[in-house]
């Protein structure tokens, strides 16, 4: 595996790893729906992103348009959760516009990753 590759892997690891405590924290808490947003997103999004480092390292067509896709996802993601864990641990935000920005740039990901499998599609 190559170091973008693995970089993604270990970012997912971190996520899958963070959506677990916050899972658990979110147990232990009263009024824990953000924790268990964000807990969900960070263990959504580490599955993708495990795929994502495979994928990747495969060396498919247009990788740096994927790889860039893909971390931007693991940006996006670590924004919009968060910005809701520091709202139900500390009362505030990671910064205004932390989750919308955060959640625009999953999206934006998705779609950008969409973009690229049919730009891999048509290079075949």
């Amino acid at each position: 595996m190559q170091r973008p590759s693995l970089l993604i892997v270990f970012l997912a690891a971190l996520s899958g790893a963070a959506g677990v405590a916050l899972a658990a924290a979110s147990a232990h808490i009263s009024n824990a729906a953000n924790l268990e947003t964000a807990s969900r997103f960070l263990m959504i999004h580490a599955a993708a992103a495990l795929g994502l480092g495979a994928l990747l390292a495969a060396k498919p067509p247009l990788a740096r348009w994927l790889g860039g896709a893909s971390f931007a996802l693991i940006a996006g993601v670590a924004l919009f959760s968060g910005d809701l864990a520091a709202r139900s641990f500390t009362g505030d935000r990671l910064f205004p516009y932390a989750a919308p920005i955060g959640g625009s740039l999953t999206i934006g990901s998705w779609l950008a990753l969409a973009v690229w499998a049919l730009a891999a599609l048509r290079a075949r």
